[in-house]
């Protein structure tokens, strides 16, 4: 186990500086760098961290990023989630790594989760030059997240994403909503016991980033028509699939049955919900799925 340090950096996304941890892994010469972003709504700070640690001391570097407009990074407005620009910002992270210094340019591997796991294969889709994918708990299919939802659910967040994008359109600022919400409340994400985890996640950071739970409206308008899942049989990177059987967000089904047209993909299921892969008791037997998996691929 190596140890390593870490370091504040940014790069460049069309113009906007992109906030980034770097991570190196002490004694290794050249390893290679996995790239890593956030889900929907979410920053590096609701626990990345904790992945990036531990591939660190496997041996591996990390990048792990927040996009324009989110976080650490600079970018106006803020959190207002536009889906070009996220997969923009993978690119220039992609990039980014592939000019670095003492790490293999040639191993560069993507690390997304939910909406972020969605954009890693959009990216991988278009880029044979990636060593290997990991997603965990991906977004898959649009209809079907869309659809997850309970037909008044999805027609308020329609109605919300109507009332912002016209706002938009005259200059108003942007109407939010929450990212998290209780259910029965009109969130993009309504899970039993969503709440208590997004305060997990954030440790003693909670009360500081709760302010930051919210998104403009217009996304729940795009999200039912992003469906990453229908290039996934253009990928040729290796990839491992994480799966939760009990996922609200990702529905197991549709998402298992799009993993199994990746090529090189390899599946792994687990008996939990979406956000249940990111904290223990779970979180070290999917760490360590990925680490396994990077060893053999990469």
């Amino acid at each position: 186990m190596s140890s390593f340090t870490r370091e504040d950096t940014t790069f460049d996304s069309h113009g906007t500086p992109c906030a980034a941890w770097r991570y190196r892994p002490d004694g290794v010469e050249r390893p290679p760098i996995i790239v890593m972003a956030h889900g929907f709504g979410a920053t590096r700070a609701l626990r990345l961290a904790a992945y990036a640690e531990r591939f660190a001391e496997a041996g591996f570097a990390v990048l792990a990023f927040d996009y324009r407009g989110w976080g650490d990074s600079a970018g106006e407005p803020r959190r207002v989630l536009d889906i070009g620009s996220q997969q923009e910002d993978w690119r220039a992270a992609i990039a980014h790594a592939r000019r670095l210094d003492g790490v293999d340019r040639n191993q560069v591997v993507a690390w997304g989760t939910s909406f972020g796991g969605g954009h890693a294969l959009h990216l991988a889709s278009g880029d044979r030059r990636l060593a290997a994918v990991v997603v965990q708990v991906p977004h898959i299919s649009g209809p079907a997240s869309a659809f997850a939802r309970s037909p008044r659910l999805l027609a308020s967040l329609t109605l919300a994403g109507l009332r912002d994008q016209l706002g938009a359109v005259v200059g108003r600022q942007p109407y939010r909503l929450p990212v998290i919400g209780e259910p029965g409340t009109v969130a993009m994400l309504t899970l039993s016991g969503a709440l208590p985890m997004l305060e997990r996640l954030a440790g003693e950071r909670y009360e500081e980033l709760l302010p930051e739970n919210d998104v403009g409206a217009r996304v729940a308008l795009r999200v039912p028509f992003y469906s990453p899942g229908r290039v996934a049989g253009n990928i040729t990177a290796p990839v491992l699939v994480q799966l939760a059987k009990k996922d609200d967000v990702t529905p197991y089904e549709t998402a298992l049955k799009v993993a199994r047209r990746i090529p090189l993909g390899e599946v792994l299921t687990y008996e939990c919900g979406h956000f249940d892969p990111y904290v223990d008791p779970l979180f070290d037997t999917i760490v360590s799925d990925q680490i396994d998996f990077l060893r053999r691929n990469v």
